[in-house]
């Protein structure tokens, strides 16, 4: 792994996550083409990745398949890293993953980010339906070995795929198959000191979700650090925080956009179905007092304000964790207001307009 500078005057490198969330009225068509207008307007901008997650089953997350995504985003774009954040590895067989994201590699060399999670991004039932059986999680590490080994087609001569192998795949000479010029990052994604703890002991750069509301951030960090066995692709520790953010120049504006997001989150404990609300019908809810009480604090989880205001918020969240990057989350019941967050933030750390 590259470790990438930060650029324009931010004290850490800057990426973005798209949940390709659909607000009411909008359609999937829409929803994508969205999508493709903010990694073009990241890419423009100088932000250093574009990943998308994996999420099934819910109405407003639009993309189940990331990488269909960025096998579409890698003609759309230039020189911003493209990448899963991320695959769930229990969902699928390495294999296939390590083929998909073989030809994503060939597509755009020395762009493609693999993170991988251990969570279903969906519910109980729908994890059943794509087949994940109950022990799947404990399997994790054991899947991330193995999709390493066909990444880099160095399975040792007794493993039972040693003569398995994922095509495209890594230039080895005197091998007769398709070969892909590099081998995409792969990444350890969490919330949890399990990631954490893993993501060190595998020499892996590692992404933790604050999107989701977990206060334990720095500790993970501690421990990801303390943990950290140099590898082959990382000699020291590299870390990430992920954190929603809504920008805009009226900081009341920002907080009704970043109460969409959270009234998503009111839907998805109370177990409903939901799409993205504008503001103006979050307002008009007739909340309980425990459900206001969820409403204001998931409203206040996101990074929301002017753009001094949001860019003071990730600084003290660098400071507090040490991250070397982070990765805003953007949020907001429209595209527009999702690519004015962005540009906001690109402007107040003087990043390339063109």
């Amino acid at each position: 792994m590259i470790r990438p500078q930060p650029s324009g005057t931010a004290p850490f490198v800057l990426s973005v996550l798209d949940n390709a969330h659909t607000g009411v009225g909008e359609t999937a068509q829409q929803a994508f083409q969205g999508i493709i207008d903010l990694a073009r307007l990241a890419d423009r901008r100088g932000l250093h990745r574009f990943w998308m997650s994996e999420h099934h089953a819910m109405p407003s997350a639009t993309a189940s398949s990331p990488q269909l995504m960025i096998s579409r985003l890698t003609g759309e774009t230039e020189r911003i890293r493209l990448g899963a954040g991320g695959v769930m590895l229990p969902n699928h067989a390495p294999l296939v993953i390590a083929e998909q994201f073989g030809m994503l590699e060939t597509l755009a060399p020395g762009r493609i980010d693999l993170g991988l999670g251990r969570a279903p991004g969906t519910d109980g039932m729908t994890a059943a339906a794509l087949r994940r059986h109950q022990g799947a999680n404990d399997e994790f590490p054991q899947q991330i070995v193995e999709l390493v080994g066909f990444l880099q087609d160095d399975f040792p001569a007794d493993h039972p795929y040693r003569h398995i192998h994922a095509v495209p795949g890594p230039w080895s000479a005197g091998m007769n198959r398709v070969a892909r010029p590099s081998i995409p990052d792969v990444w350890i994604l969490g919330s949890s000191p399990y990631s954490a703890q893993l993501a060190g002991r595998l020499g892996r750069p590692y992404a933790f979700a604050l999107q989701f509301g977990s206060d334990e951030a720095e500790y993970a960090m501690d421990l990801y650090r303390q943990n950290f066995r140099p590898s082959k692709v990382l000699e020291e520790p590299y870390t990430l925080v992920s954190v929603g953010a809504v920008a805009d120049d009226d900081p009341v504006e920002a907080r009704r956009q970043s109460s969409s997001g959270a009234m998503a989150m009111l839907k998805m404990v109370k177990r409903e179905s939901y799409h993205l609300l504008p503001p103006d019908e979050v307002e008009a809810y007739p909340a309980t007092h425990h459900e206001r009480a969820v409403l204001d604090e998931w409203t206040d989880k996101t990074l929301h304000g002017t753009a001094a205001t949001v860019a003071a918020g990730l600084e003290r969240l660098q400071q507090g964790t040490g991250a070397d990057e982070l990765m805003l989350v953007v949020g907001g019941h429209s595209r527009g207001v999702q690519a004015r967050t962005v540009e906001l933030i690109a402007d107040h750390y003087g990043l390339p307009s063109a």
